[in-house]
């Protein structure tokens, strides 16, 4: 296994073992994208890993997952998580480890799963925790409706195996109310409102999204051996 590990800002300092030997490590910027991830994927720069090790954020991970699937790698390499937020969605969806220790003996020895890859028709993927925040409007999964009128917020993560989950919450005088539905899709129409990916909330309103299984899976290390 060639193993590489790429460090963003949010991570607080050292590496925990057993990742702090001599494996290879690139301390990159917040939300990396191609010019930094591309040159450690191309074979001049020498063995290519199949492992990358990201120790940073949720919208950290997701920029390297993009860069792998526009590089067409996912079937080539295994993503290992280190969570520097210890409320991540991402280690909640995939039942991570947020301790440091535990997190790093499982991105240096555990197993790749392949997980549901969701991607939106922005050209983004989703890892953890989609919201729309305030929203009125239509919500279907798949064929099943979820939303038709005003919401306090739509919550979307990624489901195994079918794809993704979506929840419609509302507060009212009955208290707190949730519209669940798994899919294989999800498609909102809505007055202009605010997308939040990943902990990142998108530069303009907007009152159209869908989010989406991809055709191939992540493989994410979740197991160990």
């Amino acid at each position: 296994m060639t193993l590489l590990v790429l460090t963003c800002p949010s991570w607080p300092g050292a590496l925990p073992a057993p990742l702090d030997s001599e494996l290879p490590v690139r301390a990159l910027p917040e939300r990396p994208g191609r010019d930094e991830l591309d040159p450690l994927l191309a074979p001049e720069a020498g063995p290519a890993p199949d492992r990358l090790v990201v120790a940073g954020t949720d919208a950290d991970l997701a920029a390297v997952v993009l860069r792998l699937l526009r590089t067409e790698r996912l079937a080539d390499v295994a993503v290992a998580f280190l969570p520097s937020d210890p409320d991540s969605a991402v280690a909640d969806t995939w039942a991570l480890p947020t301790d440091p220790a535990a997190a790093a003996a499982l991105a240096r020895y555990g197993e790749p799963d392949r997980v549901p890859l969701v991607r939106d028709d922005a050209g983004g993927v989703l890892l953890g925790r989609g919201e729309l925040r305030p929203i009125r409007g239509v919500v279907y999964c798949d064929d099943q409706l979820v939303l038709r009128g005003q919401a306090s917020r739509l919550v979307v993560t990624p489901a195994a195996p079918i794809g993704v989950e979506v929840r419609a919450v509302r507060f009212g005088l009955l208290g707190r109310r949730v519209r669940a539905a798994l899919g294989r899709a999800v498609q909102v129409g809505c007055l202009a409102t605010t997308v939040v990916v990943d902990g990142v909330r998108q530069p303009r309103p907007v009152s159209r999204w869908t989010w989406y299984k991809h055709t191939e899976d992540l493989r994410l290390v979740r197991g160990l051996r």
